[in-house]
């Protein structure tokens, strides 16, 4: 039985995380059979473990060319194998497959997840007087947990993730075996070339998409989500809109597509999108010097991970589809239903975010398989660092505290993409040179400044350079003045109804209250309501002007 994936990407550690792979140079049962065991518990909602027979590693990778494994030996391996596995509490069989590399042949063990978590298996299998523990993964090591480990280990018995659960109102026949041969040839996976002469319910055994006896075989929700022809059919709002805003929220000028179709697709489809229409170079020359730079108004990478990421980790029982919004200064990326209360606003602002657990492990495992996602925790860094690499400011992430109900990043527009001589000019009279390259010039004009409109037209003209030196303190000086439109701007980000604002600031839900500490960025236009309409229910956003502030 062949792995979903080809043998090469597993070994090169970039589809798979080197946690969730494991080398043996031969087959040794005790050490091999606690790995299963940890594996199948999968204590971080991580997905598959590999255990692969016949290599060498140095600290954690492989030392190519392969030692081997002889194939005379599988029949032998798999009667020991299948006799080990009853011994673990309760029963789990992982699948073995062999592949060649090198020239020679090695034996891969997948470890799929376990549905019966959580799992126990003697501490050496082969001994006549047995001592069972639960196992799970410690970074590459399979450990004993302790207390608190083993308490939160056995709460996971009934937390399933929603993609990896059986859908009994579908049937296996609702998966689409032209997609799923279309993933394994994708992935260059050994079991294209097998499953040729397979059905369509076969190909879904293989692959892990269903589970249950032939009379009762039910598809798991992954297989619905990636390998159906219509997830929205056993899925409300799985899709993908993208909403194109040419003249800003303000106008009621607006273009709507959807993407609609399995989700890996709605993801590609979005991102062709994106790539074809939306980005813009920009060659920007200089008096001093004779090199130029070449800019783009977004980085496709940024963008294509910040949507990624957003496919990973949405919550698919849900009925909100995730939204993509173009504004004029920036891109938006808008899902539900928020981050998990582990991760923090301050580890998003400083781009250090390692997920404490994974939301769906299946998803996240068939999209790195189509490199369409990277690794474990990298997804906000490489946002961070190709914004920088492109000299674009920061980007935004709204965690949504306390509720965590929705989770939108930012991508801010390139610089040189926004007309700067109007940003500010036809709202304050308040002028200063065209650059600003002392900065203890800057120091003392910023000392000065009185309001934020004053700070925003100051800031206007630095380079990105110079605003690294002094963004601390422009930042302390806008608190000091008023912090409260500070955290309102960053707030409503998305649409904010007037109690929503208040609760934020740690007000009373009253108008005065709204009015005394939102009604400057209402009356400046930093804010705007939703419709025209007064009603308890509206909302308020921030304006383009608002993001500039920001």
């Amino acid at each position: 039985m062949s792995i979903l994936i080809n043998i090469e990407d597993l070994l090169s550690g970039k589809v798979v995380e080197g946690t969730r792979v494991e080398f043996k140079v031969g087959w040794n049962p005790p050490p091999i059979m606690r790995s299963v065991c940890a594996f199948a518990n999968d204590f971080e909602n991580e997905g598959s473990g590999y255990i692969i027979i016949g290599v060498k590693e140095k600290s954690g990778k492989p030392i190519r060319p392969v030692v081997g494994f002889d194939p005379n030996l599988l029949e032998k391996v798999e009667k020991e194998l299948i006799g080990y596995c009853n011994l673990i509490k309760p029963s789990f069989f992982p699948r073995l497959s062999m592949e060649t590399v090198d020239g020679k042949h090695i034996l891969v063990i997948w470890v799929p997840a376990g549905s019966n978590r959580p799992y126990k298996v003697p501490d050496d299998v082969t001994a006549k007087n047995k001592t069972f523990n639960y196992r799970i993964r410690y970074r590459s090591n399979s450990i004993v947990p302790n207390e608190e480990q083993e308490t939160e280990l056995i709460q996971l018995t009934a937390k399933i993730p929603f993609d990896d659960r059986l859908n009994t109102f579908a049937s296996v026949d609702d998966l689409s075996y032209i997609i799923m041969r279309e993933h394994l040839a994708k992935t260059k996976s050994k079991l294209y070339e097998e499953s040729g002469p397979m059905n369509t319910r076969e190909l879904a055994e293989r692959m892990n998409l269903c589970q249950g006896a032939d009379e009762h075989l039910f598809p798991k929700n992954v297989g619905l989500l990636m390998f159906s022809e219509d997830p929205e059919r056993y899925f409300k709002g799985i899709r993908i809109d993208l909403v194109e805003f040419p003249q800003g929220l303000s106008s009621k000028k607006f273009d709507e597509q959807s993407f609609t179709g399995p989700i890996q697709k709605q993801l590609s489809d979005v991102l062709a999108h994106i790539k074809k229409y939306i980005l813009k170079t920009k060659v920007i020359k200089y008096a001093d010097k004779e090199e130029s730079d070449r800019v783009l108004n977004y980085p496709f990478p940024a963008i294509e991970e910040a949507l990624s990421n957003a496919v990973y980790h949405r919550n698919y029982e849900l009925q909100d589809p995730i939204e993509v919004r173009i504004l004029p200064e920036s891109i938006e990326i808008i899902s539900y239903n928020g981050v998990d209360p582990s991760l923090k606003q301050k580890d998003f602002d400083k781009g250090l975010v390692r997920a404490r657990r994974y939301r769906n492990r299946r998803v996240g495992e068939f999209l790195k398989e189509l490199h369409l996602t990277e690794g474990r925790g990298t997804g906000i860094p490489t946002i961070f660092n190709e914004l920088e690499k492109n000299g674009s400011p920061k980007p935004i992430f709204d965690t949504n505290d306390p509720e965590r109900s929705f989770f939108v990043v930012v991508i801010p527009i390139h610089n040189a993409f926004i007309n700067q001589d109007n940003i500010i000019e036809n709202q304050v009279s308040w002028k200063i040179s065209d650059q600003v390259t002392d900065q203890v010039s800057f120091t003392k004009m910023l000392e000065k400044t009185s309001n934020l409109l004053e700070i925003a037209s100051l800031t206007a003209k630095l380079s990105p350079s110079e605003w690294d030196q002094v963004r601390d303190q422009v930042r302390d000086q806008a608190e000091s003045i008023n912090k409260h439109i500070i955290t309102i701007l960053n707030y409503c980000v998305i649409p904010r109804n007037r109690k929503d604002i208040c609760e934020k600031l740690g007000l009373t839900n009253k108008d005065s209250n709204f009015k005394r500490y939102a009604g400057e960025a209402l009356e400046l236009e930093w804010i705007q309501m939703t419709s025209k309409e007064r009603s308890s229910k509206q909302t308020y956003i921030i304006t383009n002007d608002g993001m500039r502030l920001i």
